[in-house]
């Protein structure tokens, strides 16, 4: 007689924990080892975030400093979210700065070298659909020069009004391909991109550090930060 599945015994100890929790917990004992081995914490945002760059910056930064983006009530628990469970006296002061694009940035580096090195931090980029034109780019009637004959097609589905015109690609009309201050459509965003147009600037700002003896709140990286959050 087979056996009855409903009398199967269950060993919980066996029982999975979901990936997410796992996840946060390592991040929240990450951080709070983090505190234990440097000596300023700062909270900053950022403009444009390119990933890649972020890995670059980290890498080039491992010896001295350590990055964390995360969500950012897991950040504000590894801090803590007040004086009574902070995990250092001051530190619950960060956690109301964590909204919005924001992370936080461990170091061991003087605060004159982290303020030189958010305040010079600048890579440019390909802007991406969604992202406001910095500038107004018109294509006049005629040979594009640059394009060759293969990629006319593709010209024409990005909505450029264009022609081979013995084997050259040409506008047969003045065509816009974005206006200053109005978001990037998919099309306009790729036809950047062919142009080798960069229109995007990925930017960090400070917006506050703490240290054992001292809080400062940077004023422009919470300007930034507000306007970010903003609606």
């Amino acid at each position: 007689m087979p056996k009855s599945k409903r009398n199967r015994p269950v060993t919980l100890s066996k029982t999975k924990k979901k990936p997410g929790l796992e996840r946060k917990g390592k991040v929240v004992t990450e951080i709070k080892d983090a505190i234990d081995h440097y000596t300023s914490v700062y909270v900053f945002t950022y403009d444009n975030m390119r990933n890649q760059k972020l890995k670059d910056l980290r890498e080039q930064l491992k010896s001295s400093s350590r990055i964390f983006l995360a969500g950012k009530k897991v950040m504000q628990i590894a801090l803590g979210r007040s004086a009574a469970d902070e995990a250092k006296t001051g530190l619950h002061k960060l956690s109301k700065f964590l909204q919005g694009d924001s992370g936080l940035f461990f170091t061991n580096l003087p605060r004159d070298d982290v303020e030189r090195l958010f305040r010079e931090f600048e890579e440019h980029d390909f802007a991406r659909t969604g992202s406001t034109a910095t500038e107004t780019v018109e294509l006049k009637e005629g040979p594009i020069e640059q394009f060759t004959h293969e990629i006319e097609p593709y010209l024409r589905k990005q909505g450029l009004p264009v022609r081979l015109n013995k084997g050259a690609v040409e506008l047969i009309a003045d065509h816009v391909v974005c206006e200053e201050g109005k978001p990037l459509s998919p099309e306009a965003a790729q036809t950047l991109r062919l142009l080798g147009i960069k229109m995007a600037t990925f930017r960090l700002y400070l917006v506050c550090r703490w240290s054992s003896d001292d809080f400062e709140v940077y004023k422009e990286g919470l300007a930034q930060l507000r306007a970010d959050d903003s609606p």
